[in-house]
């Protein structure tokens, strides 16, 4: 069991970015149910008022795009909380449109929330994390982190240097007890990404997954000590043929524009 500064026993402890809905509020209904004790962190107070009251958790109303914020919100939580369990990077926005027609603010801001918010997350709670002598770091990437997607190429680029920095973290920090999973969705139905609209056939819109079922995932990825996932599980066909024939990939997205 985990303890508050006071000492009061409260259970392991899971902080969530992007925990006022989508796949964060999930997660912290999920993780509630099994015993969690979870901190939200997010943008709007009166959604993680919601969700916190539904897990029995806590938040911090936190912009994941600026550094300071998170930096502040770290030092709420670790003064609460001696040891963090597990760390959830989820906080995403999409980015619609390529690299020359995009607003410089909104290029940068996508990086920022979808790559920096991540980097900078572990690196506040790294004491909590350590603390917990064993814990789990989360990085819920995309399967567009794996294949280079033209009519959407600055929020592709943000995921694909979210998935290296997740790889890479891994093995930074083994030595220090923390373990790292990265889990790659595909279409998943969420507020910040409308996606069953987007498709006419129904056959298409059966490609979009719910948001508790990203959920799930994640717990048995950490229950299960799986280190790289896509969910549904077949997307990873996209990763592979991005990696055998790239230029092929390329010509495909061009035609489709």
């Amino acid at each position: 069991m985990a303890e508050r500064r006071d000492g009061a026993d409260i259970g392991r402890v899971a902080v969530i970015t992007g925990g006022s809905s989508g796949i964060g509020a999930a997660l912290g209904i999920e993780l509630g149910r099994r015993g969690w004790h979870c901190v939200l962190l997010a943008r709007r107070e009166a959604r993680l008022q919601e969700v916190a009251a539904a897990c029995g958790g806590e938040y911090e109303v936190c912009d994941l795009s600026d550094r300071e914020q998170i930096d502040r919100a770290a030092q709420a939580i670790l003064g609460r909380h001696r040891a963090v369990h597990l760390l959830v990077s989820n906080a995403g926005i999409p980015a619609r449109g390529g690299f020359v027609e995009i607003e410089p603010a909104a290029l940068e801001l996508v990086l920022r929330v979808n790559f920096l918010a991540g980097v900078w997350c572990v690196r506040a709670f790294l004491p909590g994390l350590e603390a917990a002598e064993r814990a789990d770091v989360v990085n819920v990437v995309s399967v567009a982190g794996t294949v280079a997607f033209p009519p959407a190429g600055p929020y592709s680029a943000s995921k694909h240097a979210q998935l290296a920095f997740s790889r890479s973290l891994g093995g930074e920090l083994a030595g220090r007890g923390i373990r790292v999973h990265t889990v790659n969705p595909g279409f998943v139905e969420t507020e910040g990404f409308p996606q069953r609209a987007r498709f006419a056939g129904e056959l298409m819109r059966r490609l979009v997954i719910d948001p508790e079922d990203v959920a799930s995932h994640i717990v048995s990825v950490v229950e299960r000590d799986r280190r790289e996932t896509f969910v549904p599980w077949w997307y990873r066909g996209a990763m592979l043929a991005q990696a055998v024939a790239p230029g092929l990939v390329s010509r495909v997205f061009a035609r489709r524009r």
